[in-house]
Parts: structure tokens; C-alpha cells; sequence
């Protein structure tokens, strides 16, 4: 568009110079001709003298002066006038060469009769410039629609010039925005047939491609080997600690006094590392895509035996479930882990006597919601865009914990397809939102009630309400 407005602004100008100096010559000329032909005419006339001694002139000059309905004004030397062509207007002073008198183009000849010149008389011959004006104002016209078709045949050309040397460069784009959304570097990229800039752009990208690939694909390995060894670790530990936490037990029961004490300390260091270990597998497998088991179950059921299980842990709070039957297919420990992170976390962080809510149901869609809620202070600000990540834990952490719960949570949840997300509860505590696909086989066909059916009525708190 900026290319055919230059290209007018040109054109226009170029027409306005040509129209003028057009014009120019043109009114020239037409003076040229006004003078010669009153020369002509002053020529052509010549005195008849009467007998009453005055004198007139005869000649062709009425002939010529109708021509384009011009005008004749003869006078005599001192200005008085002779004769005059019929319906001639005033034409002006006739001591005037050439001059502009209303419609007319006027000029003035001398013209010498009688014996020897001794007498003069003066010529004024005047001729319209209205065919003069329509000449000039019609090529001013084709002036300027010339200009507006060569702006027009500028823009076109210039259009398909510009798609025509674009069009690699479309081609370019579409591709990198191919490869922005999908995330895949091993995408070709178009190369143009012209060896020129585009090219050489198509070929430099295309090199920083595969040198971004051979890089991501060297990372990934180095993550997987990273992952796999993570995995294979934690599995190996688990045995030997499985072992020293059955030996600790038993001595625990066995040894009195300080040895008891040290003993009953040692036991609880080893069920914390069997936890870890535990947690780096689960955060190992889900990392490495290793699908655990999956089985239709209750999401609700499996809220209550989560809930019973934090009953020692929940007695200074009180932990209300609303929970529905909430058919889905997953994986029973994983899911556990999930309500079991999300209500230790509640409690964790939330002050004595506060409430913790966990509710379950089946949205619209089929999916399952599962949520966790408190009226304690909430997430900080600052805590909230690294809240899933490994290893983080809030200031106001009033437990031992690694810091791994969020982020098993959000792991288990990416890994059954669903998501997790965070907020502030209707009390104005945090509000965890677990939504996870459930499928459409997950409840038999029959009328046989759902294994680990629930009433579809809040459950009563599992923990007594604390005593002021």
C-alpha cells in the first residue's frame, strides 16, 4: 500500500509539471496565432474613400473574424473606433499588444494605408479562449486519470511482485509457527527455489533447527538416564529398608531405657527415608510415562479410607467430607496419595481449630472433582507460581514434610489426565480442585450398587470436634 501511495504521489506530480508546462505552451502558441492572424487580416483590409470623404474598409476580414466567433474593432490612430464586426464586444484599449479581455485572447496590429503610409489605423482582433480552456482542462483530466491507472497498474504489479518474493517468507512463517505449537524441531522447513536471502534464511534456520533437536534429544537422554536411575534407586532402597524397619521394630519392643529412646528415634528416621523413597519413586515413575494399574473405583470411597487414616493426625481440627459416588479408572494408591497430600496439607498449614473440607462429584462432561478446602490463611502470594514444584515448602509448615506432596499430586494427576488447580475457598483459606477423566465403563451395567459405594449425603467428620 505504501509503494502505490508513493507511486500516486509521483504520478500526480509528474502530471501537475507536465499539465502546466503544457498549458503553458499551449496558451503560447495561441497568442502566436491570435497576433498572426491579426496581421493576416490588417493585411487583407484596404480604404474605400466616399464621396462624403469618409472612408471604410473592405476586405475578407469579416470572414476570418467569424472564425470561432472572434471579433474585429478597427480604429483610428488616435483611438476612435471605425468599424466593427457585428455584436463585437468591447474588445478593450486598442493601444494594448496583446492582452486578456473578459473571454477573449485580444491583440492589436498597426496597419499603414494611403499614398506613401502617411495614415495608420489600428486592428484589434480578439478570439475566445473557451476551446483553448477545454483543450487545457481536458488534458489535465487525462493527466490525472493517467496517474490514477498507473497507480493502479503500480499497485497490482506491485502486488504480485510482493506476494510473489513474500511467499517464501509466508511459507517460512506458517512453518515456524508449526513448529512453536507443537514443539517438534525436526520439522522441514520449505527451501526456496531462488538461491537469494530467502534461501540462505531457510537454510540457516534449518541448521539451528537440527542443532536444536540434536540438543533436546541429548537432554532427554540425559534426563531419562537421570530418571531411570532416580527410579531404580528408590526401588532398590525400599527392600533394605524395608528390612531395618522390621529389625528397629523389633527392637524397639525388645530394649528398655535409652536404648528404647534411641532406638524409637531410629525407627521413626527410617519410616521418614522409607517415605521419601517412597514419593521419589512415585515422582520417578510419572516422570518416566510408566502407567501403574488401573481399575474403576470410587473417588469417593476412596476420600473416607483417607480421611480414617489421618484420624490420629486430625484430632485439633475438624475434617468434614461431602462426598458422592464419583465413578472413574485409575490407579487406587496413587489416588489415595493424592487425598492423603491434599488433606495433610490442609492440615499442616492451617492454625488448631480450623476446618477442612474434602467433597467429590461427577461434573456435567463425566469427569471427577475432587476437592480440598480450609479456612486457614491461604497461600502467600509469592508462593503461589512455584506451589507444585519439588522440594517446596510454606513458611507456615508445622510438620516434617519434604516438600514432595504438591508436586505427587500434580504428577498423579497429569498422569491420569487430568489437572489440579488452586484458589481460595469460599472461607477464605485455599481451596485445592482435583478434575480427572472418568470413564464411561467405570460403574457395571447392571443395577448392582458401584464397589465401595457411599450415600450421596455429606459423611459426618471422621474426627471429634475439639474441645475449646
Amino acid at each position: 500500500m505504501s509503494v502505490a501511495t508513493v507511486a500516486f504521489v509521483i504520478l500526480v506530480v509528474f502530471a501537475v509539471v507536465v499539465g502546466q508546462i503544457n498549458a503553458h505552451r499551449q496558451r503560447s502558441d495561441f497568442d502566436s496565432q491570435v497576433t498572426a492572424q491579426a496581421q493576416n487580416i490588417a493585411a487583407s483590409l484596404h480604404p474605400v474613400y466616399r464621396q462624403d470623404g469618409t472612408i471604410i474598409f473592405e476586405g475578407s476580414y469579416t470572414a476570418l473574424a467569424n472564425i470561432n466567433n472572434a471579433a474585429l474593432r478597427i480604429f483610428t490612430e488616435d483611438g476612435r473606433l471605425y468599424q466593427e464586426t457585428p455584436g463585437a464586444p468591447n474588445l478593450g484599449s486598442p493601444f494594448r499588444s496583446t492582452t486578456q479581455v473578459g473571454g477573449y485572447r485580444v491583440a492589436t496590429v498597426r496597419q499603414d494605408f494611403g499614398p506613401g503610409g502617411e495614415n495608420s489605423i489600428l486592428v484589434q482582433y480578439g478570439a475566445p479562449v473557451a476551446s483553448l480552456n477545454r483543450e487545457i482542462e481536458s488534458l489535465r483530466l487525462i493527466l490525472f486519470l493517467g496517474a490514477l491507472i498507473g497507480t493502479a497498474l503500480a499497485f497490482g504489479a506491485g502486488y504480485l511482485v510482493a506476494r510473489r518474493a513474500i511467499a517464501p517468507v509466508a511459507q517460512l512463517t506458517a512453518v515456524a509457527a508449526e513448529i512453536e505449537r507443537t514443539g517438534d524441531p525436526n520439522r522441514k522447513l520449505p527451501e526456496p527455489v531462488a538461491d537469494d536471502e530467502i534461501a540462505e534464511l531457510s537454510r540457516t534456520l534449518t541448521g539451528m533447527l537440527t542443532s536444536l533437536s540434536e540438543a533436546r534429544d541429548e537432554t532427554e537422554a540425559t534426563l531419562e538416564r537421570q530418571r531411570a536411575f532416580v527410579a531404580d534407586a528408590s526401588h532398590e532402597l525400599r527392600t533394605p529398608l524395608t528390612s531395618v524397619l522390621a529389625n528397629l521394630e523389633l527392637l524397639v519392643d525388645s530394649v528398655k531405657g535409652a536404648d528404647h529412646d534411641a532406638a524409637q528415634s531410629a525407627l521413626r528416621s527410617t519410616q521418614r527415608m522409607r517415605r521419601l523413597v517412597g514419593d521419589l519413586l512415585l515422582l520417578a515413575r510419572t516422570d518416566a510415562g510408566q502407567t501403574p494399574v488401573r481399575e474403576p473405583l470410587d473417588l469417593a470411597a476412596i476420600v473416607i479410607d483417607a480421611a480414617s487414616e489421618l484420624g490420629s493426625v486430625s484430632s485439633e481440627h475438624v475434617v468434614d467430607l461431602d462426598v458422592r459416588p464419583t465413578p472413574m479408572v485409575g490407579n487406587r494408591d496413587d489416588l489415595q496419595r493424592v487425598v492423603t497430600n491434599l488433606l495433610e496439607n490442609a492440615l499442616r498449614h492451617t492454625p488448631p481449630n480450623t476446618r477442612v473440607t474434602a467433597s467429590t462429584r461427577s461434573l456435567p462432561d463425566g469427569s471427577a472433582e475432587l476437592a480440598v478446602a480450609d479456612d486457614g490463611p491461604g497461600i502467600p502470594p509469592e508462593l503461589r507460581p512455584k506451589l507444585f514444584s519439588r522440594f517446596i515448602r510454606g513458611s507456615g509448615d508445622r510438620g516434617g514434610s519434604f516438600g514432595l506432596g504438591l508436586a505427587i499430586v500434580a504428577a498423579v494427576a497429569q498422569a491420569h489426565g487430568g489437572t489440579v488447580e488452586t484458589d481460595a475457598s469460599p472461607h477464605g483459606g485455599a481451596r485445592f480442585t482435583v478434575r480427572l477423566p472418568a470413564a464411561a465403563d467405570a460403574w457395571p451395567t447392571d443395577d448392582a450398587a458401584p464397589p465401595d459405594a457411599v450415600p450421596a449425603v455429606p459423611v459426618e467428620p471422621v474426627s471429634p470436634t475439639p474441645t475449646a
